[in-house]
């Protein structure tokens, strides 16, 4: 009786999964800085190109450590197969790319990141694919947006910056009985706090410059599901080349070995910075999914293994007093990235989302008083500190 392969929990797999040693016989994950790969023969060449023979070719689609990022990511996810991108957004398109043509309906959130909605909203509308957007927690907009042509339902979950959630499973069972796919942005929480295929999602997308990452070092991004998805989102990588490099696949590999602990540390402040922020005296609203005020508190307790660590507040008052706020800080950086172990400040509406209309942010949320906090690994009694020095001015 031959015996079973065993079941590793995920911070054994975010440390040795999909790991192939040399012939070298190297401890860490080889890095292979090489545009293109040498054949045995002339027959081995046709066959690999024809897709005959299992080997790598180029390195714009084929390259050993970033399957090594791809297979350790998909085992994360709990998913068949993963395909690695030189950024989110560029995950983002290769996945609508690979999985609509001309004439194909999408139907997405109003609180979708600004470039997203960007994407779907304006650049796919030039070439035949549209796109309606609904809010993120009805879901029976959901429901009555689908049309005979509506090809996939696409949202972020938590939402940015105001950490919507919505639910992947109603939302599943609306689209399914519908033959519609699902896919998820999982990038706020992680595998480490959520798994959109377990829910019943079909694909799942990550900008892996957050917080897989975690250190603010590189770009990438990547679609993970079923091999029978993920290959139409490979042909179109092996085309237009939206390629992750591996040297930034190295990079992220050493990001996801330490991803759960990371990860759990910075709910935990972000927690704590919530609750000082939801009493604080100068703020109008706070959101965050740990918190029970969050509209979706129990449905957060239930879909997620923590609240994350994006944490969005409104100041009293409009967009020069939260500049104010901003403007004090000696401790938070001020930029529009996150997942840093760094704590990061934005204002949204000028940033992250500037280039949507007035309209499309307030169907959003997206006030001007809104500040989004990207939550680190510092002492959060040293960001408080950091903060008040800016709302007490308010």
């Amino acid at each position: 009786m031959s015996e079973k392969e065993p079941q590793y929990r995920p911070e054994t797999l975010a440390v040795r999964a999909g790991q192939e040693r040399s012939q070298f016989n190297e401890h860490a994950e080889a890095l292979y800085l090489t545009s293109s790969f040498v054949f045995d023969s002339a027959a081995q060449a046709a066959a690999r190109f024809a897709g005959e023979e299992e080997g790598n070719v180029y390195s714009r689609f084929t390259n050993p450590t970033v399957a090594t990022f791809q297979t350790r990511l998909a085992a994360l996810e709990g998913a068949e197969a993963c395909v690695a991108t030189s950024s989110g957004m560029s995950a983002i398109l290769s996945l609508v790319m690979g999985l609509c043509s001309s004439g194909d309906h999408i139907v997405a959130s109003t609180g979708l990141f600004g470039a997203t909605q960007q994407l779907l909203g304006n650049i796919m509308a030039r070439f035949g694919v549209r796109t309606t957007f609904v809010g993120q927690t009805d879901v029976a907009a959901w429901e009555a947006a689908i049309q005979p042509e509506t090809r996939l339902f696409f949202l972020e979950t938590p939402s940015n910056p105001l950490t919507e959630i919505a639910d992947i499973a109603a939302l599943v069972e609306v689209a399914h009985a519908r033959g519609i796919l699902v896919a998820v942005d999982n990038c706020f929480c992680t595998p480490i706090l959520q798994r959109p295929l377990d829910l019943g999602a079909d694909l799942v997308v990550h900008s892996a410059t957050k917080y897989l990452d975690g250190q603010g070092r590189v770009l990438g991004g990547a679609v993970a599901g079923p091999k029978k998805l993920t290959e139409e989102v490979l042909k179109f990588l092996r085309t237009a080349g939206p390629t992750l490099s591996a040297f930034n696949a190295w990079v992220l590999l050493k990001g996801l070995e330490t991803l759960k602990i990371r990860m759990q540390a910075q709910s935990d402040n972000a927690l704590e910075l919530a609750r000082w922020l939801e009493a604080h005296p100068k703020v109008a609203r706070v959101y965050y999914p740990g918190l029970p005020s969050h509209p979706q508190y129990a449905l957060a307790q239930r879909q997620q293994k923590g609240g994350g660590a994006i944490v969005a507040f409104e100041v009293k008052g409009a967009r020069s007093e939260a500049w104010q706020v901003v403007d004090s800080c000696r401790l938070l950086s001020i930029t529009a990235n996150l997942g840093d172990t760094k704590t990061t400040l934005t204002h949204p509406a000028s940033t992250t989302h500037g280039r949507i209309s007035a309209e499309q942010r307030a169907a959003a949320g997206i006030s001007e008083s809104l500040l989004r906090v990207a939550v680190g690994l510092e002492s959060v009694a040293d960001l408080q500190d950091d903060l008040e020095r800016g709302l007490a001015l308010i």
